[in-house]
């Protein structure tokens, strides 16, 4: 490579990391959430149902 970084080096190089890169990060995130939050909303609802059901198991037992 140029200036005689190995390619591992090259790889591992988080400096250009910037404020736009995560700003665009942040934005497909949001994007992601929005297109799917029907599917995301069940399974938060079926796994907070499956762990209220689980600990009042364990409560009466």
């Amino acid at each position: 490579m140029n200036g005689g970084k190995s390619m591992n080096e090259f790889l591992m190089d988080e400096s250009g990391m910037g404020v736009v890169e995560v700003i665009l990060i942040i934005v497909v995130l949001i994007g992601l959430v929005l297109i799917f939050q029907e599917q995301l909303t069940k399974i938060v609802k079926n796994v907070l149902s499956t762990i209220s059901n689980g600990t009042s198991a364990v409560k009466y037992k």
